[in-house]
């Protein structure tokens, strides 16, 4: 109760200093209108040519690729195109049972789902999979679509690095710095094309593709982020829409995008890191990190505090420590390997958590396109604070009570403050009863990335939306999972148009098992949404 109330404060400090961003003119949003039209009929017409998957994909043969051209600048559909990349499966039933091209967005943003295809022979898929095509992309600047890089991915990548809880006036300066020269290196690199990554683009680039799959209506899974730009494609394109699922739903309040959404993200992840601590607690027998979550805490900071001193694999640092730490906030099927290997390293055996938190320099350049453009979509679509008075304060707050990912997630998002293109002002996301078909919105209810309370408020924006809920479970991207229950009532949704009358409720799915670092305790193959 008590951080209720000291966040509701910090709530309303936050939309005092958020800076006014200019809202786009009637004649702008009319000139990109109509040109998402054109590029849509010309997407129609031209249709996307699938063929064999270039190597750079790693995708197996029954997977085809191809393209869909959409404008760089929606007001000018006739003037520079990029090239989405699409990958896709055809539906393996029969032609009877075919209902036409289901396409899949995992988040971020920033994230690909190039790989989507691929969980046609899952047994959670399967049936879905014989009714539709399993349709993955890369959206603009990911990938190979147009990429956008901030960076040189070598320095992007560069470890060990620190990631203090209670950051020193210097370390906060350094930060600072890093921000700025971050925000001018996306500026200098993409130039006048960085103010078209956004979330309005991309849901015009979607409203492209579906026209280019030779779809009448889209049928869309959006997790995480997706939810998002899902949600403004509901808005805009009501009557395009014949399926729609939002999984992990971004609060779509204009006033929550997107430094106050970040804010409600790194409170709910202190609740979720102490649902991780407390797991590991009640298996005291297995790891020996204290039959508590506070001791289980204070073996993390004796680990945090060593790596500080001497890195593990000279590589592996207290922010390196802490990013591996976060993936257990996400998703609970890294709870036994992240548990296992924090008990190896005090027991003098830091080759697990090296293997589990080690950069990959293979996976550098990638890593660094996707957060290149997660920063410039989150950083063009709203207001951000401008002086750093108001991010010191309202972090040092919540971090008084939610120190596990308050000051990362604020350095994460800083070069929003320093940033050189214009912002945009958030589509207020709402559709009049009647001119949506039903859509269905899965949510976990302690999911930290995505917090409950975004679900309820995408529920009251969409009338006719039905909310189905994952019980005390906080995994992030709960379709297709290990729910039963969850599945069942997405496969209803897909399959039959069938969805709950307004509200249902699955039990969770159960805790994992405390088994030692092997296949036994590796994730789960499925999908996985990108962080928000």
């Amino acid at each position: 109760m008590k951080a209720a109330v000291l966040y509701g404060t910090l709530g309303s400090l936050v939309l005092s200093a958020l800076a006014v961003a200019p809202a786009g003119s009637t004649d702008q949003l009319t000139a990109e209108a109509r040109g998402t039209v054109v590029a849509a009929r010309r997407a129609a017409t031209t249709k996307i040519v699938f063929g064999r998957c270039p190597k750079s994909e790693m995708l197996p043969a029954s997977v085809r690729c191809g393209t869909v051209k959409v404008p760089l600048d929606y007001a000018r559909p006739k003037g520079r195109q990029i090239a989405l990349t699409v990958s896709r499966t055809a539906a393996t039933g029969k032609k009877s049972e075919r209902q036409g091209a289901l396409v899949y967005n995992p988040g971020g943003p920033g994230a690909s789902s190039m790989y989507f295809p691929m969980v046609a022979p899952l047994p959670e898929w399967k049936r879905i999979a014989r009714a539709y095509d399993l349709v993955g992309y890369a959206p603009r600047g990911v990938g190979r679509s147009a990429p956008l890089s901030c960076q040189d991915p070598a320095d992007f990548a560069k470890a060990p690095t620190q990631s203090p809880t209670e950051p020193s006036e210097s370390y906060k300066r350094e930060r600072i710095a890093q921000a700025k020269a971050y925000a001018q290196g996306c500026g200098q690199n993409a130039g006048p094309a960085l103010r078209h990554y956004t979330s309005l683009n991309n849901a015009r680039d979607l409203e492209v593709l579906r026209a280019a799959l030779g779809e009448p209506k889209l049928s869309f899974i959006g997790a995480s982020y997706g939810t998002y730009f899902g949600s403004l494609y509901a808005t805009l394109f009501p009557s395009h829409v014949r399926r729609m699922v939002f999984d992990s739903a971004v609060d779509p309040d204009p006033r929550q995008i997107w430094y106050r959404n970040n804010l409600d993200q790194s409170l709910a992840f202190e609740s979720r890191w102490e649902d991780f601590r407390a797991w590991v607690a009640r298996h005291d027998g297995v790891y020996h990190l204290g039959t508590s979550a506070e001791q289980v805490l204070e073996n993390f900071e004796k680990v945090r505090a060593r790596l500080a001193e001497e890195p593990a694999g000279g590589t592996v640092g207290p922010a390196q420590l802490q990013a591996a730490f976060l993936k257990a906030g996400y998703y609970d099927d890294y709870w036994a390997m992240r548990a296992t290997a924090l008990s190896a390293y005090l027991k003098g055996d830091p080759k697990p958590l090296i293997a589990q938190a080690a950069p990959r320099p293979e996976a550098a350049k990638d890593d660094e396109n996707g957060n290149a453009v997660y920063t410039a979509v989150e950083c063009n679509d709203a207001p951000w604070p401008t002086e750093w008075s108001t991010w010191d304060r309202d972090n040092t707050e919540l971090a008084a009570i939610a120190p596990f990912e308050t000051w990362d997630n604020a350095w994460m998002n800083l070069p929003c403050a320093y940033w050189p293109a214009p912002r945009q002002k958030p589509l207020d996301v709402g559709v009049h009863p009647g001119e949506l078909p039903p859509t269905l919105i899965l949510a976990a209810e302690r999911d930290a990335a995505t917090p409950y309370p975004g679900a309820l408020e995408l529920q009251r924006r969409l009338p006719g939306a039905a909310l189905v809920t994952e019980k005390d479970a906080g995994t992030h991207g709960i379709g297709g999972g290990p729910n039963g229950c969850v599945n069942h009532y997405l496969e209803n949704y897909l399959l039959y148009g069938r969805t709950p009358v307004r509200r249902a409720t699955c039990a969770p799915h159960p805790e994992p098992n405390p088994v030692s670092l092997d296949e036994r305790s590796a994730p789960r193959a499925g999908l996985r949404p990108s962080a928000l």
